[in-house]
């Protein structure tokens, strides 16, 4: 017998036997339970922000990543006090430098006219 004559009628073998479609696995929601139990009692009396604020100074590099899979895609900045690209930073801080080397330029000045 081929497959299309198993699957026609009322009897279709196994079709539809599966778990519902977007239901978990359940031994992935198993195992994530345990993850998360274990951490908590990881944490001490802090539980699971207790673990994760330890981790985060023990392994920054991980724990970044971790942050960077739970912090929203998309950013709200306040319109009064926008969010600054990497460029108007730079520009900001070569603007404070120069400042910061004319008022020592002119602090130079009146230390050599007064000595």
């Amino acid at each position: 017998m081929s497959d299309d004559q198993r699957k026609e009628g009322v009897n279709r073998g196994n079709a539809g036997k599966g778990r519902p479609k977007g239901s978990p696995n359940k031994t992935t929601a198993l195992l994530k339970d345990a993850i998360l139990q274990a951490a908590e009692r990881a944490g001490g009396p802090e539980g699971l922000v207790g673990y994760l604020e330890a981790r985060a100074i023990d392994t920054p590099g991980p724990f970044m990543a971790l942050l960077g899979k739970v912090l929203p895609t998309q950013l709200a900045g306040d319109p009064d006090n926008p969010i600054r690209t990497k460029l108007e930073a730079d520009e900001a801080f070569a603007a404070f430098a120069r400042s910061m080397a004319s008022v020592a330029a002119a602090a130079a000045r009146g230390a050599d006219e007064a000595g």
